[in-house]
């Protein structure tokens, strides 16, 4: 093998290694501080979503949190029929805001951001930002109440409506998670001087 082959095979095997960081969450999810540091482009991000739609960085930050941990191409598991055949994911939810096909292709529609992609940070906060404003509109949700916006994020505009939650004690668990860390992720954007 020639120098030159053994050297673009070597290039080839760790660029092969080093692939999916985009993907993979930050080393440190209790550190919001630590977090827009090792990814600076998640702050741009959530700035510009919250520029746009008003929806406070640490809220998106723990949404985010709750739905996917901060992995970008996050995917509901797998059914299986018997234990054993796969029947299909549980549902179509994809990347950092786990947005369902519906839901993002009702996003693209209203916003015209057709090729948004729900793995990218920028149109995921966006669409965050998005929801939480169609919150606000049909269910009275402001944009600093991470909680509420979170049941209605979860269950859909008309399930928070009807309080489907309710029955979902689980979910209200989640949702009281959701409100403390945004609450935590404040506290540590401003002690960092970040937000």
């Amino acid at each position: 093998m020639s120098k030159f082959t053994k050297t673009a095979v070597l290039l080839l095997l760790l660029a092969s290694c080093g692939g999916g960081r985009e993907f993979s969450a930050p080393r440190n999810l209790e550190n919001a501080c630590a977090i827009v540091d090792e990814r600076p482009v998640y702050l741009s991000a959530m700035r510009n979503a919250e520029r746009r739609w008003g929806v406070p960085v640490a809220v998106q930050m723990a949404i985010i949190h709750a739905e996917s941990r901060f992995i970008g191409d996050a995917r509901t598991p797998f059914r299986y029929t018997l234990g054993v055949i796969p029947m299909g994911r549980q549902s179509s939810a994809y990347g950092y805001s786990q947005a369902l096909d519906g839901t993002w292709e009702e996003y693209q529609e209203e916003t015209g951001n057709r090729r948004s992609n729900r793995h990218d940070i920028n149109d995921a906060t966006d669409f965050i930002g998005w929801y939480a404003s169609k919150s606000l509109e049909r269910n009275g949700i402001p944009a600093n109440d991470p909680r509420n916006l979170y049941l209605a994020y979860h269950d859909g505009h008309t399930g928070f409506a009807r309080g489907s939650y309710n029955a979902k004690p689980w979910l209200i668990t989640v949702a009281d998670r959701v409100a403390t860390r945004a609450a935590m992720y404040d506290a540590q954007l401003r002690s960092c001087r970040m937000i």
